[in-house]
């Protein structure tokens, strides 16, 4: 049984906004990554900068929000597939933390070595 819609572009970006705004409404983590980006992508614009710096930073960033999104719909689909604690859904949902835990970690060293740099 295929369980896969028909393509369709204006379909297809539907889902995608309705999976952005059902992270938006039920994830905090996703809520304060989302908050925290409309100030600081004006902020990396106006710091004195090379350009691919900025892209640097900005890249990062969005790969931080990726992870999260990425991070919980593994954590709703775990919880859909059982409620009882098991050791595979708990290391599933652990792996997928340690993923937004490294593009934070790569964000941050982005931060230094630019810092760095530009000194």
């Amino acid at each position: 049984m295929n369980n896969k819609p028909s393509y369709s572009l204006f379909k297809n970006a539907s889902y995608a906004l309705s999976g952005l705004v059902h992270a938006i409404k039920t994830e905090t983590s996703f809520k304060i990554e989302l908050f925290i980006a409309l100030i600081f992508f004006p902020l990396v614009y106006f710091l004195p900068f090379e350009f691919s710096y900025k892209l640097v930073l900005v890249i990062t960033y969005f790969m931080i929000m990726i992870a999260e999104l990425l991070n919980s719909a593994i954590e709703n689909v775990v919880d859909l597939v059982t409620t009882d604690i098991h050791p595979l859904a708990k290391a599933s949902k652990d792996i997928a933390s340690t993923a937004v835990l490294f593009s934070v970690i790569l964000h941050l060293i982005c931060w230094a070595m630019i810092i760095c740099h530009s000194l």
